[in-house]
């Protein structure tokens, strides 16, 4: 018998854990099977997704090629906008609060408080922070930056705070040892060590506001959300297609920029 086969028989054997857990997992998923009411499916369901589908794999070829302020890549762009000043806003703001989040820079105290105050803003959905910054500001983009900005801080300080966590102390102890100040501690002791895991979280923090900020649309936020859904309340399924197809070539050209970036700057 070699070692491994050894090490395999010896290892515990956990049939009855494996089992238990098993066991809850098929309870809560046929618990959850019972919210679902075939009743209250349409009979025509089937008809209006063939629909659906012809309109989307025939889209409006003017809406989605055209170069008006209501064309497909007007409205990309004003989202586009909209994601990278709101990612812009929510990265800048989200710095001095991971400082105070992180327990080995503050107090614990002051680093609790902050991560409940982080726990707030993250719990708020980012629907309900645009509907609230619209009555402020008015519909437009402006709200979708403001909301954008608001509903990044709290990821991006939560992941700021694990990169400050992990930060190599000994560097600055060494530092603080040969006369460097509090300012050459920051600058060459912990920029350097943070500067690409920063730039990291923002891009893919990025490439998910890009998504945001297409929903943030449908409460008159900017952006593309609002034609969609209005083509969609209109049956006008050529445009939803338009749309549709616009905002997948969008996001998958940003994924793969953003995916580049992000491995060359893990990779130094």
């Amino acid at each position: 018998m070699t070692p491994l086969e050894k090490q395999l028989l010896a290892a515990p054997r956990r049939h009855r854990y494996i089992l238990t857990v098993a066991a809850i997992v098929l309870l809560l998923a046929i618990w959850s099977f019972t919210a679902f009411d075939l009743k209250d499916i349409d009979p025509s369901g089937l008809t209006i997704a063939w629909t659906i589908f012809q309109g989307i794999i025939r889209p409006d070829t003017g809406l989605l090629l055209g170069f008006s302020e209501q064309s497909v890549g007007y409205l990309l762009l004003e989202t586009l906008a909209i994601a990278f000043l709101g990612t812009l806003v929510g990265a800048v703001l989200a710095v001095p609060l991971a400082f105070l989040a992180a327990s080995n820079i503050v107090p614990k105290p002051v680093a609790w408080l902050t991560r409940l105050a982080l726990i707030v803003i993250r719990t708020v959905p980012a629907l309900v922070y645009g509907l609230m910054l619209i009555r402020v500001t008015g519909p437009g983009p402006f709200a979708g930056v403001l909301t954008i900005g608001l509903t990044s801080i709290g990821m991006l300080a939560k992941l700021y705070v694990d990169a400050i966590e992990e930060l190599d102390t000994r560097v600055l102890e060494s530092m603080t040892s040969i006369g460097c100040s509090t300012l050459e501690n920051i600058r060459y002791g912990i920029v350097p060590q943070l500067s690409a895991v920063f730039l990291s979280i923002i891009i893919y923090r990025f490439d998910m506001n890009m998504r945001e900020a297409s929903i943030l649309g449908l409460v008159a936020a900017g952006g593309i959300g609002a034609p969609l859904i209005f083509a969609m309340r209109s049956y006008k399924w050529e445009q939803v297609g338009a749309i549709l197809i616009g905002m997948v070539i969008l996001i998958l050209l940003i994924e793969i920029v953003s995916s580049k970036l992000r491995m060359k700057l893990i990779r130094g």
